[in-house]
Formats: structure tokens, sequence, C-alpha cells
């Protein structure tokens, strides 16, 4: 064979090599924005957790769901009811001032600060305030901003963030609800004022305040209640924070500039007090995950799992922006939604033979902390030892094209590595979270299956660019948690269809491999699966 043959030869079996490492194209994005045009319309009102809209997307999905052929894996059909307590501020009736040399000077509510209602607060409370820093207790790194401060019948004036010295996992981990109050109420904290970073505010004051009298909940237990004896809890406007520092030899603008780079902040008394009157109403409200299932074929693996799961909720009709009340929540979360409808979907249309079986699970009461999904993973429908791993979809925005995915949770569980494998089949790169500080990781429903010891990641389209990165900035500064985040903003299909195929393609591997995904030797959320007795 002449030489210039055979290297053409040689170079037509390269390329057919590398041409055979490309998974072909399984969706267009058409059918995703088709469910997404659904489940945001206006009809739906915003998916509130408990409303009449959430329910009628409930019947949408279960109905696809039907048609997609998978079977029932609820409670009660494709349904798990969950039980919820409501709390509104009733803020006419609330009052908060500073108290500094026996003065009063009351504070604006919404202009200088909001109550939170994710705590059941107390009527009354009047207590001195300390700053400590960002809050944190991490014994794993040797690091407590409450050492040596006298927090006895205090409130802890705190600002969000962590140092960098503190490992993403372990920051995020002690940041959470629980482990942060845990560590306050130990030292004697009675109540929390917490300080937004002005360097990583994804949503500007004037919108954060605007919805403030808008219900919180909690899940209906006392199993749920991970802040009992928390007695106040305020957010704080940054633009006004100075207020809480007045006298005591230190600003503001040091604490965000040393905040901003995450380095170590000073801890100190204020020579404040806080004094508070606040009311809230209750009620009981209920609301649903929906579960479905689509059973293996291989008889030792078929009663394994592997989860596929997204939120189906949003925050409803609240106050309007440019006329505008209701929050369609296109791309947080009907987006995920659909990419959970168009999978089931195209595994009728393209069977394969899966050797465990698929949970495709829609949860409720993300928006209020996360709370369907911590219902579900306390209390699933399927042995809880079965589930091997959660693949989870929030607010995934392909509104750039899609070249690189984030990966949140790539270095900690084997489910990294299969991710990255995914992605390449498509032609992706990866990457681990670049921003740590906003602790993505612990803020959506993959959280609550680490917890229970089951490894779990979520991916987000990537910004390549600075323009890409101005793109996904400006979404979040105008879209994210507004009305304007609806059917009218621009979207790129082709993002969305690459999303999904690499979403379809990882939850085949996960599914066929032999072992079970397993958590890194290295990774802090290791000894969740130790507790868990794996």
């Amino acid at each position: 064979m002449p030489t210039a043959l055979r290297i053409s030869c040689l170079l037509l079996l390269v390329a057919r090599l590398l041409s055979a490492q490309q998974v072909s194209p399984t969706f267009d994005g058409k059918t995703w924005w088709d469910y997404v045009k659904v489940l945001a319309d206006d009809k739906m009102q915003g998916r509130e957790t408990g409303s009449p809209g959430l329910h009628q997307a409930e019947v949408f999905v279960v109905d696809q769901l039907r048609k997609a052929g998978l079977e029932p894996a609820g409670t009660n059909g494709f349904y798990q009811p969950v039980k919820f307590i409501s709390r509104q501020i009733v803020e006419k009736e609330c009052r908060a001032a500073l108290i500094h040399n026996g003065l009063a000077e009351p504070l604006d509510l919404g202009e200088d600060a909001i109550f939170s209602t994710r705590v059941d607060l107390a009527s009354q409370v009047e207590a001195p305030l300390a700053f400590v820093g960002y809050g944190l207790s991490v014994p794993e790194q040797n690091y407590d901003d409450l050492a040596g401060v006298d927090l006895k019948g205090k409130v802890a004036v705190i600002f969000s963030g962590s140092p960098s010295e503190i490992p993403g996992a372990l920051a995020s981990h002690y940041q959470t609800a629980k482990e942060r109050w845990n560590a306050l109420q130990r030292a004697g904290a009675i109540g929390v004022i917490a300080l937004p970073n002005p360097a990583f505010m994804d949503i500007p004051w004037w919108r954060i305040a605007l919805n403030r009298t808008h219900p919180s909940m909690q899940l209906a237990g006392t199993e749920f209640d991970e802040t009992r004896g928390e007695q106040l809890s305020l957010i704080f406007n940054p633009a006004h924070a100075d207020k809480l520092f007045e006298g005591s030899g230190h600003s503001f603008q040091e604490i965000a500039e040393l905040g901003k780079d995450r380095k170590r902040l000073p801890r100190f008394p204020l020579p404040l007090a806080i004094k508070a009157t606040a009311k809230i109403e209750k009620s009981n409200v209920e609301s649903a995950n929906i579960v479905a299932q689509l059973p293996g074929n291989d008889p030792q693996r078929k009663n394994e799992y592997v989860v596929l799961s997204a939120h189906l909720d949003h925050i409803g009709v609240g106050e309007p922006v440019d006329g505008d009340r209701i929050y369609n929540g296109a791309m947080d979360n009907a987006s995920g939604a659909a990419v959970l409808l168009d999978v089931a979907s195209s595994l009728k249309k393209n069977p394969v033979d899966l050797r465990r079986s698929l949970l495709f699970l829609f949860v409720t009461g993300e928006e209020k902390g996360l709370l369907g999904s911590k219902y579900f993973a306390a209390h699933p429908t399927v042995d809880a030892k079965a589930m091997v791993a959660d693949i989870n979809i929030d607010m995934f925005l392909p509104i750039i094209p899609l070249r690189k995915l984030t990966v949140y949770g790539l270095e900690e569980s084997d489910l990294g590595e299969l991710a990255r494998a995914a992605a390449q089949e498509h032609g992706i790169s990866v990457q681990a979270d670049p921003e740590p500080l906003r602790n993505i990781f612990i803020r959506s429903d993959q959280y609550n299956f680490i917890v229970h010891g089951i490894p779990a990641l979520m991916m987000d389209v990537a910004p390549t660019t600075k323009e890409e990165q101005g793109v996904r900035k400006d979404w979040l500064t105008q879209r994210y948690h507004a009305p304007s985040d609806d059917l009218q903003q621009p979207v790129v299909l082709s993002a969305a269809a690459g999303y999904e195929d690499t979403v379809r393609t990882l939850m085949i591997k996960v599914a066929d491999q032999g072992q079970r995904p397993a958590w890194k030797q290295t990774s802090f959320f290791r000894r969740y699966a130790q507790q868990a007795g794996e």
C-alpha cells in the first residue's frame, strides 16, 4: 500500500475513533422549552408551595410521567403529601430599635432591616449586641469566631461568608442554618442579625425587601425544628450597617473590605442593644412531592435507585415589579422540572436497558428552605439505603452557549468523574465551583441527600468569557426571584439540549456501572455515609 494511502487510512481511522467518543445528541431544546412554557405560564401563578397554581403544575407533571410510561413511587400514587406550618409577619405590629446610651433609634423596617420568619420569632426581645465576624465554629480547622466572646443572652451580629483558609465544603456545611445556630446557641446567643456581603449579593436590597412580608414555611413536626431557641432573626441592609458599629471603634466599610477578600474578621462587643417586637400569624399548609420510577432490569441492581431531582415550586404572586406581580420562575425552576420530564420522555422514545432503577423526584417547598427534599430524604418512599446517588437540577441557566459545566461536588465523590466523562462525550468541559462564597452546594436540594450519606451533585452552564459572565450577572441582578424570570427572556435552546444530553448520559452511567458511587476518602461529606452505616 502506498505511503500516502496508508497515511490517509490512518487519518480516517483516527477520525472515526474520535467521532466514536462523541455521543449523538438526543435533545434539541425545543421539547424542553415546551415543558417550560407550560410550567411557567401565568396560569400557574408562580407555583407557590401549597397553592392552586402549584397543584395545577403537579397535575400536569403526573400526566406527563404517565405518558412517558413511568410508574408511581409516592405514598399516594405519584404523590408524597408534605405538611408545613406557614409563618407570616404582621409588619404593622412589629417594631425594632437600636438602644445606645439609653436612647432608642427606631429602625425603618424594609429600609434598614427586615425580620426573617425562617425562625419562630419571640414576641419581645431586648438584648445587647456583639459582633462575631463570620459567626462560624469549624473544629476541623481549629477555627472559632465565638471563642472568648461573651454571647450569653446577646444577639450575635454576623457577616455572611467565611475566611479563605476554610475549604469550601467545610465552609458551606457550617453556614447552614442548623450548624450555625447550634454553635451560636452553645455560646449563649438568643438571636442573630445577619449582614449580607455586598460583594456577593445576587439580589439588590430593594428587591430583597420588596417581598419581606411573604410567608415563610417550616416542615410540621419537631424533628425538623433546627433553630429552636432562636428568638430573633434580622437581616440588615449593608448600606445602613454603620448604625450597628457606632461607637465601636470599627466601621462596616472596614468589615466589608476584609470580607470581600475572605480575610479574618475582628470580633468585639457593640455598645448597643436591640429592642424588637414581632408578631407572626401561623397557618397549616399542605403540598406534595411527586415521585415516579422507571424500573431497572438487573436482578441484582433493580432495587437500587439513581435519583434525578428538581424542585417544582417557586415563590408565587408577590409585590409588583414594573407592574408584574407573577413570579413565574421559568429558569428557577421550571427549567429543571422540564429536564426531568424531557429525559423521562426520551427514555420511552429511545429506551435503554438499565441495570438500576431511576427515580424522578419533583420536590415542593425548595424556596422555603429546601423543605420538600428535606422531608423526602428523611422519609423516602423507597428504601433509604437503596438510593445510590442524586443528580439535582436547579436553575442551570441556559442563557449562554454551553461549552463548560460547573459541577458542584465535582471533587467530592465518584459522581464527579462520571460527570466529567459524560460531559466530554458531548464535547463539554467541566470545572469545580468557582465562587465558593455563594455556598451553592448547600443551597439546593442535593444537600438533603448528602446529609443522609448519598453522593450527589448539581451542574450549571458555566460562562467562559467576560461577556458571558456579564450576561449571567445581569440575569441574577435583574431576573433572579423577580417577575422577569418569565417566558419573555432569551434562552439558548442548544445549551439546554447539550445540558440534557449530559444529564441523560450521566444518569445512564450511574445506573449501569457495577459499583455504587462512593465518597472520596478526602471528602468532608464522607462522614454522613459513615453515620448512615455504609
